[in-house]
């Protein structure tokens, strides 16, 4: 009976060793930051890439993670989505990522000294910071993007260069991606630097596999004549 016992007990660790635990799955984390106003597209491109990514079991290991920029949790967008974020900047937090959305009016939120140190602190680990738009700024005050290229909203380069001497602007480019940083354009473009993102994180073949699980790739062919 010892014997028997002895065996049972070395087949559970052998099958506990070759299965990673959920929390062990899921301890890599996304984080995308929210606040009111935010402009939609920004975040729920990278949510629905990612989000269909950690279905998969090549992308098991990661979570996505909705973080708003203040003590509340509820959040509004620009165009008036309403968003329930899973934790805020307050929490104890830890991640792989983190990506920094837009508003029209980004002057409170660069202000605020709070938002800046976590992102500051954020950067100092994760793996990756990625903005969207006008997130730059929030990246640039944080420290994030000095003597890196980076880029913003079309248009908006210039300013993002006179605030933020030391960044590397570059121009008329939908995404960048420069050293551990991606930034883009924002609006529809969140989406093609959700899967630049994806593929640093995993590869090019499984990125191309989530763009044709949501059916990005046919998004070309709607502008064929």
């Amino acid at each position: 009976m010892k014997n028997v016992t002895k065996l049972v007990c070395l087949i559970v660790l052998l099958i506990s060793a070759s299965f990673p635990s959920f929390s062990s799955a899921n301890s890599s984390k996304i984080g995308i930051l929210v606040f009111d106003g935010f402009l939609t597209s920004d975040v729920t491109a990278p949510i629905e890439v990612f989000g269909a990514a950690t279905k998969k079991q090549w992308f098991s290991s990661y979570e996505v993670v909705v973080i708003s920029a203040t003590k509340n949790k509820s959040v509004v967008s620009e165009e008036g989505l309403k968003v329930i974020a899973d934790q805020t900047i307050y929490d104890d937090l830890e991640l792989d990522v983190l990506l920094v959305p837009s508003a029209y009016d980004m002057d409170d939120f660069i202000g605020d000294k709070n938002l800046i140190t976590f992102i500051r602190a954020q950067g100092a680990t994760a793996s990756w910071m990625a903005s969207n738009c006008s997130g730059a700024f929030l990246l640039g005050e944080a420290g994030i993007l000095d003597g890196k290229k980076a880029t913003t909203w079309a248009g908006g380069e210039k300013g993002l260069a006179k605030s933020y001497p030391k960044i590397n602007v570059q121009y008329d480019q939908n995404v960048v991606i420069g050293d551990k940083v991606i930034t883009s354009n924002g609006g529809p473009v969140s989406y093609q630097a959700a899967f630049e993102l994806l593929t640093k994180l995993s590869s090019e073949k499984f990125s191309k596999e989530i763009s044709e699980s949501i059916q990005f790739n046919r998004l070309g062919r709607a502008f064929r004549p």
